[in-house]
């Protein structure tokens, strides 16, 4: 199958490439410069322009491109790129499939549990509504930014994706090395739920969804259930043989985070009924296999 995909040079993009080529996909990345490889398309998400005939022949399309929810500090101003790099990408992707002479079957398009707010430790799946919060109004107008290509009759998954575990990036990648000198431990109450996923098995589950015809709308890739940040401490210390003695006051999250302390103290509880119906498959089923398989990853 020739797959586009956007935010490939990313955490996630990255991985799913590799993958992907190694499982015989042609596939194609869109860049925001002039192509200097043939695996290479042209697109300005911004400025709302993709390089037709590059895409044309395209079968399937994952979308993950937008910038870092915790990158920066929330200005004013990061909270407006936030929000446009990925409602303007996705319009911009999803009107571009229905341009083409051969539109592709699918468009999986990347989300965030971030859809349903603060939960309050209440279990949610996908048929719940959306949440309050910024980050749950961002989610609610990027997923309607793919309209243009579900009317033209293109499937649309809408990947909601977790908290992924993984060394490189996301939030693993701040926790690993202050476990590793011993200085991790609970943030804030610790009694807050994380939807995890561990990066192999978020890569799998967006293969599954591009290519099981079956599946369509919104999507949760977390693992097979939440658990709270006091536990995911705990696993921390048992793969890493290191204590975990030293919480971080909630106070002091809001001093260092901003408004951003209020997605880690959040408790965001959710169960992935989709895959779960579907039998997908999770190599890594509970917080700590994930822990491990990142840790021990090269």
């Amino acid at each position: 199958m020739r797959v586009a995909v956007t935010g490939s040079t990313g955490l996630i993009g990255t991985a799913l490439i590799a993958q992907l080529r190694l499982d015989g996909h042609l596939v194609s990345r869109l860049v925001r410069r002039a192509p200097s490889s043939p695996d290479e398309i042209t697109w300005d998400p911004i400025a709302g322009t993709v390089d037709l005939a590059a895409l044309e022949g395209t079968e399937a399309v994952i979308h993950l491109a937008g910038a870092g929810v915790g990158d920066h500090r929330w200005t004013d101003s990061y909270k407006a790129e936030i929000l446009n790099s990925r409602v303007l990408g996705t319009q911009t992707i999803a009107r571009a499939m229905t341009q083409l002479a051969s539109p592709p079957a699918v468009l999986v398009s990347g989300s965030a549990i971030g859809w349903y707010g603060d939960t309050h430790g209440q279990i949610v799946n996908e048929q719940a509504p959306a949440g309050q919060g910024f980050l749950a109004g961002v989610v609610q107008a990027w997923e309607a930014a793919t309209a243009a290509a579900q009317d033209a009759g293109i499937r649309v998954v809408r990947a909601r994706t977790g908290l992924v575990v993984a060394r490189d990036g996301g939030a693993w990648a701040r926790m690993f090395p202050l476990f590793r000198l011993g200085v991790g431990g609970k943030l804030g109450p610790g009694s807050q739920y994380w939807s995890w996923i561990s990066l192999r098995d978020e890569i799998s589950a967006l293969i599954f969804c591009m290519t099981n015809s079956a599946i369509s709308g919104a999507v949760n890739l977390t693992g097979p259930a939440a658990v709270t940040n006091a536990e995911v401490t705990a696993a921390m210390g048992r793969v890493m043989g290191r204590p975990t003695l030293l919480p971080v006051p909630a106070a002091a999250l809001k001093l260092v985070l901003g408004e951003f302390s209020t997605e880690v103290l959040g408790s965001i509880r959710v169960t992935p009924s989709v895959l779960q119906t579907a039998h997908f498959n999770w190599a890594d089923t509970t917080v700590e296999s994930a822990i491990s398989t990142a840790w021990r990853s090269p």
